[in-house]
Protein backbone atom coordinates (compact mmCIF):
# COMPACT_ATOMS: atom_id res chain seq x y z
CA UNK A 1 0.00 0.00 0.00
CA UNK A 2 1.48 3.24 -1.38
CA UNK A 3 2.14 5.79 1.66
CA UNK A 4 -0.33 9.10 1.40
CA UNK A 5 1.01 10.69 4.29
CA UNK A 6 3.75 12.95 5.20
CA UNK A 7 5.07 12.72 8.75
CA UNK A 8 6.87 15.93 9.14
CA UNK A 9 3.58 17.69 8.23
CA UNK A 10 1.17 15.54 11.46
CA UNK A 11 4.18 16.27 13.68
CA UNK A 12 4.05 20.27 13.10
CA UNK A 13 -0.18 20.25 13.39
CA UNK A 14 0.21 18.92 17.29
CA UNK A 15 2.46 19.48 20.24
CA UNK A 16 1.73 15.70 21.18
CA UNK A 17 4.24 12.67 20.09
CA UNK A 18 3.01 10.19 17.40
CA UNK A 19 3.33 6.41 17.82
CA UNK A 20 4.71 5.05 14.14
CA UNK A 21 1.61 2.58 14.30
CA UNK A 22 -0.48 6.27 14.09
CA UNK A 23 0.82 7.28 10.78
CA UNK A 24 0.07 3.34 9.52
CA UNK A 25 -3.68 3.74 10.26
CA UNK A 26 -3.90 6.94 9.04
CA UNK A 27 -2.74 5.59 6.25
CA UNK A 28 -5.34 2.91 5.92
CA UNK A 29 -8.38 4.73 6.77
CA UNK A 30 -7.15 7.59 3.77
CA UNK A 31 -6.63 4.35 1.32
CA UNK A 32 -10.26 3.23 2.48
CA UNK A 33 -11.94 6.84 2.22
CA UNK A 34 -10.20 7.24 -1.46
CA UNK A 35 -11.78 4.02 -2.33
CA UNK A 36 -15.09 4.60 -1.01
CA UNK A 37 -15.05 8.24 -2.80
CA UNK A 38 -14.08 6.51 -6.13
CA UNK A 39 -16.74 4.23 -6.24
CA UNK A 40 -19.33 6.97 -5.11
CA UNK A 41 -18.27 9.02 -8.03
CA UNK A 42 -18.22 5.81 -10.36
CA UNK A 43 -21.77 4.85 -9.87
CA UNK A 44 -22.75 8.45 -10.32
CA UNK A 45 -20.86 8.14 -13.97
CA UNK A 46 -17.92 10.65 -13.00
CA UNK A 47 -14.29 10.06 -13.44
CA UNK A 48 -13.87 12.82 -11.32
CA UNK A 49 -13.25 12.90 -7.55
CA UNK A 50 -15.59 16.31 -5.66
CA UNK A 51 -15.58 16.75 -2.20
CA UNK A 52 -19.14 15.85 -2.23
CA UNK A 53 -17.82 12.06 -2.88
CA UNK A 54 -16.36 12.13 0.57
Amino acid sequence: MENLINKSKIKETTDLNVASDFYEHLNKVLHELIQKASERAKANGRKTLKPMDL
